[in-house]
């Protein structure tokens, strides 16, 4: 009996030093994804695995979604194990509602290549720049890169309005949605690989070129359906961030909310001005973003006069995980099943 107890204290002593040694582990990273932990019990023997530890002798490329993310992965091609490439929203995090850890801020100020979209809800990025300790870091602001191709946020006719009022310009962060900006993109993220790595500039502007023959190709079989569709709008019970892509290939819409509205329940006018326009347009088919519970788009098809519309998910990218990545998703995977459910819709 007193050998029993003995082994137990003694079992309960290495998991108490280890625990501990666990919360030092990841109080000091936070990372769950550049340093994780795991421990094997096998009768009283206990092992501590510390795995996933980033190089800090390679060159850091942080990029706050995963667009970004994806189109820097093809600019360094076969180089991409040749730097710390990282993710900041990898958990499925909505850009709009995203508020970086200390680790981020940290991870930022000492990055080599940093890139972000730079709209309203990225205001906590100037703070992030002002901790830089890399002087030489090149920063990509997708934006500015655009220039004066951002557009407003606009109100469309049935459009609910968001209830706080705000008191300056708003613009349409979803740039990354346009296959045309996309191609804009990767050539810059290229340019800045450039400075960063010198000695292999012209290799990732070759990458990027090529890259860019792919979505160029991909933004061909959008321009198709111009002229072939049976109607040119489409129409949404949820937010709509898609503006830059339907402006692409001149087609209408009509939306619940804008793209960065904060609402999320539909007035009982707005639902009878979309479900009116279903009718009047003869409308099939009603979209929703990825993560929708489509209670609004419920709400239209009820109220329309035969019921009997479809709901189809268009994927916005704004809620990309880690897992997501690793299962193989891609900025034109998914930008392929977004062109089907448009094409379902529109011819």
């Amino acid at each position: 009996m007193r050998t029993n107890e003995m082994k137990a204290n003694k079992v309960w002593s290495i998991l108490a030093v280890l625990f501990f040694c666990i919360g030092m582990l990841t109080g000091c990273g936070g990372n769950q994804d550049a340093d994780s932990t795991e421990i094997n019990i096998n009768g009283t023997e206990v092992n501590l695995i510390k795995r996933g530890d980033s190089d800090p002798a390679k060159k850091s490329i942080v990029c706050t979604t995963f667009p970004q993310y994806d189109w820097m992965r093809n600019v360094l091609g076969q180089r991409e194990d040749e730097f710390n490439l990282s993710l900041l929203l990898d958990n499925g995090m909505d850009l709009h509602s995203y508020q970086p850890t200390a680790e981020d801020m940290s991870k930022i100020a000492a990055c080599d290549l940093f890139v972000y979209v730079g709209g309203a809800s990225d205001a906590w990025v100037e703070d992030a720049l002002k901790e830089a300790t890399n002087s030489n870091m090149q920063v990509v602001n997708l934006m500015e890169v655009s220039g004066s191709f951002v557009k407003e946020e606009e109100v469309v006719e049935g459009m609910q309005e968001d209830a706080h009022e705000h008191e300056e310009k708003e613009y349409d962060e979803h740039v990354w949605l346009s296959l045309k900006n996309a191609q804009q993109f990767t050539t810059e993220l290229a340019s800045a690989m450039g400075v960063v790595d010198k000695e292999n500039a012209q290799e990732y502007m070759a990458n990027a070129e090529e890259y860019n023959q792919k979505l160029a190709a991909l933004d061909g079989e959008y321009m198709s359906l111009m002229g072939e569709e049976k109607n040119d709008t489409v129409l949404f019970g949820d937010r709509f961030p898609l503006r830059y892509l339907v402006d692409d290939y001149g087609w209408n819409y009509f939306a619940a909310f804008a793209g960065c509205s904060a609402e999320t329940e539909a007035s009982f006018e707005t639902i009878a001005f979309l479900a009116g326009k279903v009718d009047e347009l003869k409308l099939q088919y009603i979209f929703v973003l990825e993560g929708s519970d489509q209670k609004i788009a419920e709400a239209i098809i009820n109220s329309t006069k035969d019921k009997s519309c479809e709901i189809i998910t268009v994927n916005s990218m704004q809620a990309v995980t880690g897992r997501d990545v690793e299962e193989g998703i891609t900025y034109l995977s998914v930008m392929e099943d977004n062109l089907a459910a448009f094409e379902k819709a529109l011819r």
